[in-house]
């Protein structure tokens, strides 16, 4: 049967017939028993094939059957291989899937041994049920510490009219019969919801957010258990287990529920943060901001020098500009910052202009002065300048337009609201929101390369319009990134002894790391598909420039000896020329 699967790909009748299910199959090859049918599914089910190129870069097609320890594979591992794998490059992409290989065969063993666990095997396959659980949770406990916190100050907790007491009760018993119909998202939220409005009006709300703290902790815990079933976390050894981010981060978010359980309400709030995690435009949002960090950080210190520049020159030339209206908070005993006494001190050390005379009658007022020192000025500066729109300007004092310095006013305020406002917020702004707008456009041609170009040949779909082989038979079949996977996995679980011809190929170009076995840009049914007419005819170009060559060559040797031969000719001449010419002797008759 091997043999006819190979012999399938240069006979369409043939194929046709191999396919479980069909007509031709049922007359020509085999009875219309199903048993035969089912052997043919069986078949198809557990064998795979794959194009591997060889050092002539020749093509060659191979069967083989797949290893029975590739079904412990996950759908979750597939998506997450599938859609994080790099594909800035035809040679990254396909070095990044076969780095990622020793994870993923690691992942099959142990699913292959959790299979034997029937009960973390359960647990291990709702994982992304505990998830959302986990998620409505912080959501639903959020809701109700924002709304009721305080806890018993109302004193209503538990009184409701028996209408919605009824209804309650009538709700809940709804959403719990319709839990395993509805959708998970859906009929998970309203079974939490119907559930934690009956609890809050029935037990009190302390008691039920400490009844339903204790649910989360305890889903969370069981999500942990899922997780670690599902990657064989601890199995990796410590090292593995402290890179491993996603573990401590679930480890901390359970972290969290305890504290939220045992020391404050507020701790919950820390869980909306799974939200990031879970949608991929949030990440993108974050990362618009840490990608380029650098660029953003040496920004940032840019601006501070700057301010610091303003808060010298406003210190030592426009210090009484900076009077800014306060609303202080009743008499509490305690001496402010800049209380008079210290101004005194300060006057009695250094000399104060005449406006610190008149600043008690300005206390009076609400106003106060925020620049007579050199660090309060940094610190308005920084504070009031960067919070408004126009810059310090907006907070110092409207000077009169016949004071000495009221240019030099204007001049102050322009430059930091042009330099500082205008120019360095703008350039932070403007770094954030171009890498925003890459990571979208990253985004978008990821998921337009996902959809339209093969991962292992980097061949796109336009190539195989009007062919025999469609863009998603290839994928699926000649192509399909889990038949290489498969493959890796043969060579390595097989007895090198019992290896195949390509078997023993492969097996030696994955030692020396060498992937030039992968096709790229390359596949035998485009190659099939061309038609005879023209591989003959680029056959016959072959030929005729062949033979071009070889004619080249005899002509270049027949070319070479007649050029010995007309130079031993001139040398003969020259010769004869040097000796001159003969004398005759003739010999008289007598």
């Amino acid at each position: 049967m091997h043999q006819v699967w190979k012999l399938a790909r240069h006979n369409k009748i043939l194929q046709q017939s191999l396919r479980p299910g069909s007509v031709l199959g049922q007359v020509s090859l085999v009875d219309s028993d199903s048993e035969e049918d089912d052997a043919l599914h069986y078949y198809a089910k557990h064998t795979a094939q794959i194009e591997i190129v060889r050092h002539d870069r020749s093509m060659e097609q191979i069967v083989f059957p797949v290893p029975n320890i590739c079904e412990y594979l996950t759908e979750e591992s597939k998506v997450r291989v599938f859609t994080t794998t790099e594909r800035d490059d035809q040679g990254s992409k396909v070095n990044d899937f076969f780095q990622q290989f020793d994870n993923l065969y690691n992942e099959m063993t142990w699913q292959k041994k959790i299979r034997k666990n029937k009960v973390l095997f359960w647990f291990s396959r709702q994982i992304s049920l505990w998830g959302s659980i986990s998620f409505y949770l912080a959501c639903l406990l959020n809701i109700a510490v924002a709304v009721f916190y305080p806890f018993g100050d109302d004193g209503d907790e538990g009184t409701l009219s028996s209408f919605w007491n009824i209804l309650l009760w009538v709700a809940l018993g709804v959403f719990t019969a319709l839990l395993p119909v509805l959708p998970k998202p859906c009929g998970i939220l309203f079974f939490l919801v119907s559930l934690i409005l009956r609890a809050i009006y029935t037990m009190g709300l302390g008691p039920a957010l400490l009844l339903l703290g204790t649910i989360n902790l305890f889903n969370k815990i069981v999500f942990l258990v899922s997780f670690v079933g599902n990657q064989g976390t601890f199995t990796r050894g410590y090292k593995a287990v402290v890179m491993d981010m996603l573990f401590i981060y679930h480890l901390s978010y359970a972290m969290i529920c305890v504290l939220g359980l045992f020391v404050h309400e507020f701790f919950y709030s820390f869980l909306l943060f799974d939200l990031v995690i879970r949608e991929e435009t949030l990440l993108n949002v974050i990362k618009s901001v840490t990608r380029n960090g650098r660029s953003i950080i040496l920004t940032a210190v840019l601006a501070i020098f700057l301010v610091y520049f303003f808060s010298i020159i406003g210190f030592l030339f426009l210090k009484d500009d900076f009077r800014m209206e306060v609303d202080r908070l009743p008499a509490t005993g305690k001496r402010d910052l800049l209380s008079n006494s210290e101004v005194a001190d300060t006057c009695i050390k250094d000399g104060c202009p005449v406006s610190t005379a008149k600043s008690a009658a300005g206390d009076d007022d609400g106003i106060e002065r925020v620049c007579d020192t050199l660090l309060m000025c940094i610190i308005t500066v920084l504070n009031q300048g960067l919070r408004n729109g126009g810059g310090v300007g907006d907070i110092l004092r409207r000077p009169s337009k016949d004071e000495p310095l009221f240019a030099a006013r204007v001049v102050y305020d322009l430059l930091f609201f042009f330099i500082v406002i205008i120019i360095v917020l703008n350039l932070i702004f403007g770094v954030i929101i171009d890498t925003f707008a890459d990571l979208r456009s990253e985004k978008q041609r990821k998921e337009e390369i996902l959809k339209t170009s093969c991962f292992i040949c980097g061949l796109e779909r336009d190539k195989f319009d009007n062919k025999t082989v469609s863009f998603e038979e290839h994928i699926k079949s000649e192509h399909s990134m889990w038949h290489y996977l498969y493959f890796l996995v043969l060579v390595r679980v097989k007895d090198p002894t019992e290896y195949t011809g390509p078997e023993s190929y492969v097996a030696q170009m994955i030692a020396e790391k060498n992937l030039e076995w992968f096709p790229r840009m390359r596949a035998m049914s485009l190659v099939s598909s061309e038609g005879d007419g023209e591989q003959n005819e680029m056959r016959s170009l072959q030929d005729k420039l062949d033979g071009t060559v070889t004619l080249v060559t005899q002509l270049s040797g027949q070319l070479a000896e007649l050029k010995e031969q007309m130079t031993e000719q001139r040398k003969n001449k020259q010769r004869m020329g040097f000796l001159g010419p003969q004398p005759n002797h003739h010999i008289p008759a007598h």
